[in-house]
């Protein structure tokens, strides 16, 4: 377990054998059954939305090196369609997150254009399709966030409440972003065992796919890159959780 073979192990197989699957940007379209070229225009005209993310208004750690926005979709997979729920609170039980959890935290919407952009839910809905591979279920119950964490303050943490699980079958955490920082190592273990990994995410679009029900993960915090002006430090990522038995909620 937690070995990245030299050899790509198809996506659904290593998430069965190992509950991760670390996707390289060459890997992803081609695993996702993405039209490459065009997707790809159409992802990275949507990136500069994340410019455009207001502040994390529920950090509880006193820090303000967070932005995000947040929509849910509810799949289903046998009619594939894709359908934007109205707006709605994000919620985690303290099991799963002791500094947030417990209570609703309503975040600003994506925005529409992005929401309803087809190289979104085309993303969207691959991921989901490669999900029920795995896991054979009606539909999938998504929360997209979109993050950015910077170094404004000198630090910035992608995940202030240290390593966890999220409640749900599968998480995803595609980097859309990494500049003038350093640090920023994810680090995977096993939710039931002794076993880990560790390895830093470099390259837009990257992706690390995970069964949330065996494996915890968490990133370390990001500081300025040497000779950079902290100002300008980021680590932008989208995360996607896939769950089968609906929305978490109080």
């Amino acid at each position: 377990m937690f070995n990245i073979a030299t050899v790509q192990k198809p996506a659904d197989q290593a998430l069965r054998q190992d509950g991760l699957s670390l996707l390289m940007p060459a890997d992803l379209t081609a695993s996702l059954k993405l039209d490459a070229p065009p997707w790809q225009q159409g992802w990275n005209a949507l990136t500069d939305s994340w410019d455009r993310l207001p502040p994390d208004a529920h950090l509880l750690d006193g820090g303000h090196y967070r932005r995000r926005r947040h929509a849910c979709f509810i799949q289903e997979l046998a009619g594939g369609t894709l359908e934007q729920t109205p707006h709605r609170a994000h919620w985690q039980p303290l099991d799963y997150n002791a500094l947030h959890g417990g209570f609703e935290r309503w975040f600003d919407p994506v925005e529409p254009a992005v929401a309803e952009a087809p190289a979104w839910r085309e993303l969207l809905a691959s991921l989901g399709r490669l999900f029920a591979q795995v896991k054979a279920v009606p539909r999938w119950y998504i929360e997209a966030h979109q993050f950015r964490i910077d170094t404004t303050e000198g630090v910035g943490r992608p995940t202030p409440e240290g390593a966890h699980r999220d409640g749900v079958d599968f998480v995803v955490v595609l980097l859309v972003a990494r500049r003038g920082v350093k640090g920023g190592e994810t680090r995977v273990f096993d939710a039931h065992g002794p076993h880990g990994m560790r390895f830093l995410m470099q390259e837009p679009l990257t992706a690390l796919l995970m069964d949330d029900e065996r494996v915890i993960h968490e990133t370390t915090p990001i500081f300025p890159a040497d000779g950079q002006d902290r100002q300008r430090g980021v680590r932008d990522t989208l995360v996607l959780t896939y769950r089968a038995g609906g929305f978490q909620s109080p």
